[in-house]
């Protein structure tokens, strides 16, 4: 399950609040680029982010990093977000 939340970056607030629940990423890219149009703001701006939920949660839980992942277990990481193999 995927979730929009409400993420300022900041390494003390680990909390971090779900804005929606989505079954697809797609879905939640589409409720993502909405926000964006409702704040009129950017991504980076609207301090908020796609991530992959281990648990089931609700909007408006608030939850920690141990129960989310930017990506989902197997789902195929974009070239540009993958971590360098080291060569």
């Amino acid at each position: 399950m995927y979730a929009l939340i409400y993420d300022e970056f900041d390494p003390a607030k680990r909390e971090k609040r779900v804005i929606s629940i989505h079954k697809t990423r797609a879905t939640a890219e589409k409720e993502l680029k909405k926000r964006q149009q409702r704040l009129n703001k950017r991504v980076w701006e609207c301090y908020t982010r796609i991530v992959w939920v281990y648990d089931r949660v609700h909007k408006g839980d608030h939850i920690t990093p141990r129960y989310f992942d930017t990506w989902a277990p197997g789902e195929k990481i974009p070239a540009g977000d993958r971590i360098p193999d080291g060569d």
